[in-house]
């Protein structure tokens, strides 16, 4: 294997850990809540503390990659994570298990940036869109694959083994980034300063407009999964396994959607590939709102491949896209905007909508896992999926003539 394919390997690794933990712990938010006496804002906080922590380390990425060498600050990420994930896992308060994950996120928020920016450095720009393409498959296994696994281990253990089943993987990205990253040494001067994050890389309009499609699409559908785990266990009474089920179609839909990118965007564009992807996701989430009984298997499939292949046509364009006219010496700080503007956008959909839902329940006077909040989670619904279709006029200031030009030229 060359020396890029193992670098690009090392980054999907990452990326595959980080979606793993977004994804596997709202499966378990039932058995949490009432395993350590949380309320609904409080399991919020278990996904928002660890995407927080992504999000405040991502901007130094740039900087410590430049001051320590991208492989020594890569290994002693992995080590933070692997202690704070033992940690997780040993909690018996929710206040605890908040902190953990928050310093989960801290030792984790620097592997995607820094692979991110490590991998992209080694390919052209004509060859980045199918490197997205292939981040954008191997990064859909862990949505798919993380809430059913961790069902299966709530169900028959403990919630407790979904925050252990990160160790073997981060050993792995460990033992990998030792042997096959090569040393670097501090590519700035000590005395020479470097900003934590550049923001007037957002005058760049396909990185802007890429970024606002990810916050609001993507980023709503992490509030959506939360609520609908609540609903399909609390309300519906389904099992954990049932629920986390969901996901693979949401995942062969998002398959879909991903290999269609691959082989469109070169003839359409961007522009049409967003408008399609934020009115099918937009449908996904309003047939959530006419489930009212835990037999509609065909109906609640039909739900989550809609949100798939909506949300993987947005995501995967909107990654392809991004960095499109990104010159490689600002690679590094543009995958550090790019991030935090990720995590920013997951982080936002779990607290808002778990805010919401606190808030309508309070309101109808009923608990989450009453019978009687149906229509509080309908309506939640029904409010998210209205809110995924406004980046729709983003999408129209998109010059998709030059974008196709673009490509044309830097084959």
């Amino acid at each position: 294997m060359d020396y890029r394919k193992q670098v690009a390997a090392i980054y999907l690794l990452g990326f595959f850990i980080d979606l793993v933990n977004m994804f596997i712990t709202s499966v378990a938010y039932p058995d949490l809540g009432r395993a350590l006496h949380a309320s609904v804002a409080q399991l919020g906080w278990i996904s928002t503390a660890y995407i927080a922590g992504l999000t405040i380390v991502i901007p130094c990425s740039a900087w410590l990659a430049a001051y320590y060498g991208s492989k020594t600050v890569f290994i002693a990420s992995l080590l933070t994570f692997l202690f704070a994930s033992i940690g997780a896992g040993q909690t018996d308060s929710i206040g605890a298990l908040i902190a953990w994950r928050a310093l989960q996120g801290l030792g984790g928020g620097l592997l995607i940036p820094l692979g991110q920016s490590m991998t992209y450095r080694l390919y052209r720009p004509a060859e980045r869109p199918g490197l997205s393409s292939v981040i954008m498959l191997v990064g859909l296994l862990a949505p798919a694959l993380s809430p059913a696994l961790g069902g299966v281990i709530v169900d028959s253990l403990s919630w407790r083994w979904i925050f252990y089943l990160n160790v073997p993987l981060a050993a792995l990205a460990l033992l990998l980034a030792a042997c096959w990253l090569h040393p670097d040494p501090p590519r700035e001067p000590l005395r020479q300063s470097l900003p934590l994050l550049n923001l007037r890389l957002l005058a760049e309009p396909l990185l802007r407009v890429s970024m606002l499609v990810y916050l609001l699409v993507p980023g709503v559908f992490m509030g959506v999964s939360l609520l609908a785990i609540l609903f399909l266990q609390g309300v519906l009474g389904m099992t954990a396994s049932a629920s986390g089920a969901l996901m693979l179609p949401w995942a062969l839909a998002s398959f879909g959607a991903i290999a269609l990118t691959g082989k469109s965007y070169r003839r359409a564009g961007p522009r049409p590939l967003f408008f399609a992807g934020a009115l099918l996701q937009a449908a996904g989430i309003l047939t959530l709102a006419w489930v009212d009984a835990a037999g509609q298997m065909v109906l609640l499939a039909a739900a989550y491949a809609l949100m798939g292949f909506g949300g993987g046509l947005c995501s995967s364009t909107a990654q392809s896209t991004a960095f499109l006219r990104t010159p490689d010496s600002d690679l590094s700080q543009a995958s550090a905007v790019w991030n935090i503007n990720r995590q920013l956008g997951f982080c936002l959909g779990a607290v808002l909508a778990s805010a919401l839902l606190d808030m309508l329940l309070a309101a109808h006077g009923v608990a989450a896992e009453d019978a009687r909040a149906m229509p509080v989670f309908h309506l939640c619904f029904a409010l998210a999926a209205a809110l995924v279709v406004l980046p729709l006029a983003l999408c129209l200031r998109i010059d998709n003539r030059a974008v196709l030009y673009l490509l044309e030229k830097t084959k």
